[in-house]
């Protein structure tokens, strides 16, 4: 496990961009699941600025973590933002964009992305392996879309699994605990103070840690790399 702890939201942001650019430059294809959420957007946004010449996007084929189950043109769709802020502003070839399409029946979504995933991927120990996943956490220690609630959705046989935020009750395709450990590298961006608590408990071990979705992120390879910002990692000894 490495943790790289920056000043600031958007030094986080340049750092990881640097750690992804060099990533691209040792792999003739790179294989990426995307992350939904602010912290990924101001990635999105400084990838495009100051990387758009940097990177041969025509190499990164890219996916995602997770989706909630609304229209791609929708607000909420983390494809929208993703293309609304990276996507559209670099040379990237369409056919190396695998959405999660929301708009489908999630049961049925979450059956043909695991298929999707199984014929576009390298395999490894007899599963779809990933050479990144980016993840998040959320202040309740969730991550992908793998909520407290629903923990044992982790443990899933099926790459993906339909899941439900628990307040709102909004359905969401996310992948599973088995194709996650199962990426050459993993990543955790975090940031803000309110994820503070859950940084500690997650990396030390501490308190409640292990009824988090995101405490249960052990790849198999032992590549972890945590990007946070000083607020994030504010409790780090």
């Amino acid at each position: 496990m490495k943790v790289n702890i920056s000043e600031s939201k958007k030094q986080t942001a340049k750092s990881f961009s640097e750690y992804l650019a060099k990533l691209v430059a040792k792999n003739n294809i790179l294989h990426v699941a995307l992350s939904g959420g602010s912290t990924p957007k101001e990635v999105f946004k400084e990838l495009a600025e100051h990387f758009k010449n940097k990177i041969d996007w025509s190499k990164v084929q890219f996916y995602w973590g997770d989706e909630r189950c609304v229209p791609a043109d929708d607000a909420e769709s983390n494809y929208k933002m993703a293309n609304d802020y990276l996507f559209s502003k670099v040379e990237l070839p369409l056919g190396n964009i695998h959405r999660i399409k929301g708009e489908n029946k999630p049961e049925e979504e979450a059956a043909r992305y695991a298929g999707l995933l199984e014929a576009k991927l390298p395999g490894h120990n007899m599963q779809p392996q990933f050479d990144l996943i980016i993840l998040g956490i959320g202040d309740d220690g969730h991550t992908a879309s793998i909520f407290p609630n629903q923990i044992s959705l982790w443990n899933s046989q099926s790459y993906c699994e339909v899941a439900e935020h628990p307040e709102t009750g909004q359905k969401r395709v996310s992948l599973t605990g088995n194709i996650i450990n199962n990426a050459k590298e993993v990543v955790f961006l975090v940031t803000g103070e309110n994820k503070a608590q859950k940084v500690l408990e997650i990396i030390d071990k501490k308190g409640n840690y292990n009824s988090y979705p995101a405490s249960l992120v052990v790849p198999k390879s032992g590549r972890l790399n945590w990007f946070l910002d000083s607020e994030a990692g504010k409790l780090i000894e």
